[in-house]
């Protein structure tokens, strides 16, 4: 099984989001299940077909849930140095296509969220970050081509 890193905030919000998984909407879907059990023949019932499915769907979810909260490696930012880039920090880098400085917070896979500037330790920036100090220069193949950086900030 892969391992998950987590943040203790990310670590929480997922432990969170389970609980709310398996009481709360488990309960709807189980409702949903009753009331269109109550409709008659379910050989003909979409909307009994529809709910077991969504609870099936919902299952496989808090099952791999389960998985990723066991398999957890919680890092602490406290205690990260600032040397080089590794996972929890938050990089300023001179994007040379863009003539701008952008940010990111290099996160486990689970908490990524792109728009708001966190990027996954797996993504191909994120990876070829990985080990570089202040002031390398590094280039990133991806999908739109070959982008070119400059590492201008290490942070926690």
């Amino acid at each position: 099984m892969e391992k998950t890193y987590l943040t203790r905030e990310g670590y929480e919000k997922m432990a969170a989001d389970l609980k709310l998984m398996q009481t709360v909407k488990r309960r709807e879907i189980l409702e949903q299940l009753e009331m269109a059990r109550a409709h008659g023949d379910l050989r003909e019932n979409a909307e009994y077909e529809a709910a077991k499915h969504a609870l099936q769907m919902l299952d496989i979810r808090i099952n791999e849930m389960h998985e990723k909260i066991a398999s957890a490696e919680i890092f602490s930012t406290d205690n990260i140095s600032t040397d080089k880039v590794v996972i929890g920090t938050k990089v300023t880098l001179w994007d040379f296509s863009y003539e701008e400085e952008i940010e990111y917070l290099i996160t486990g896979t689970d908490e990524a969220d792109p728009a708001a500037g966190k990027i996954s330790i797996n993504s191909p920036v994120a990876t070829a970050l990985l080990g570089h100090t202040v002031g390398d220069q590094i280039e990133v193949k991806a999908p739109r081509g070959v982008m070119k950086y400059e590492l201008r900030k290490i942070d926690r």
